[in-house]
């Protein structure tokens, strides 16, 4: 399994939500969950903000660009294939001012392409192609934006996720909020803290056995398809193509 570990935290040993991503893939690692890891810190390497050179090649279509065009995609287009050759996707940040931070506001830019991470369908509608990856968010936030808090109507994180991710064929992400912290006193925040850690703790177990049944439908499909090829003659079916 691969797994896309993306950190957006301007903060670096005092970051929770790096704290907590690392806690996740810790407890994966306990559970006996085998992966490989593509690790991106946004803060470090900061994919390019959307520029005028940028809009008008993304939507040129792609036998058209000419070499300053694929120039100026290169790094989005780099973006995209990592992203789409992850099986799960672990994105960590903070909330800043009631919504993500700047350098993940461009990592979404960089991946959200035509013709890459969603396609258009016959009838004009798009088809997101991240339907097949697991996809975690981990995030913390300084005040209390539960339910019946009076912050509540303020998260503009949580939905600015989920339809930006929406939009690329992630239905169903999962959310782990660690809330309060930065403007809680010491137990409420590490209240907030063991609340994170133990739906992590969940979430690692229910990934794990999730892990596990992708391997075993992996081992049979590669079983079928190696039999599949060994007879004479015999054309590959769809799901055996390469």
């Amino acid at each position: 399994m691969r797994i896309m570990h993306v950190d957006a935290s301007a903060k670096r040993e005092h970051s929770n939500s790096r704290a907590l991503s690392r806690y996740f893939l810790e407890r994966l690692r306990e559970r006996h969950v085998a992966f490989e890891l593509d690790y991106l810190d946004v803060t470090v390497d900061t994919p390019p903000h959307v520029t005028e050179e940028f809009a008008i090649a993304t939507y040129t279509p792609a036998e058209e660009r000419t070499d300053s065009m694929k120039a100026t995609l290169a790094s989005s287009d780099a973006l995209c294939a990592r992203l789409l050759a992850a099986d799960a996707l672990v994105f960590a940040m903070p909330m800043y001012n009631w919504s993500m931070p700047s350098a993940f506001k461009a990592f979404i830019d960089s991946v959200t392409r035509t013709g890459l991470t969603y396609k258009f369908a016959a009838d004009g509608s798009t088809v997101g192609q991240l339907g097949r990856q697991k996809v975690l968010f981990i995030t913390s936030r300084g005040a209390d934006l539960r339910a019946g808090s009076p912050y509540q109507s303020m998260d503009a994180l949580t939905p600015a996720l989920k339809a930006a991710f929406a939009f690329l064929g992630v239905k169903t992400p999962g959310f782990v909020d660690a809330q309060p912290l930065q403007f809680a006193n010491p137990e409420a925040r590490a209240q907030a803290l063991e609340r994170a850690r133990a739906e992590l703790d969940e979430l690692a177990g229910q990934w794990a056995q999730w892990a596990k049944t992708t391997e075993a439908v992996g081992a049979a499909r590669g079983a079928t398809c190696g039999a599949t090829r060994g007879a004479a003659d015999e054309p590959l079916s769809a799901t055996c193509e390469e």
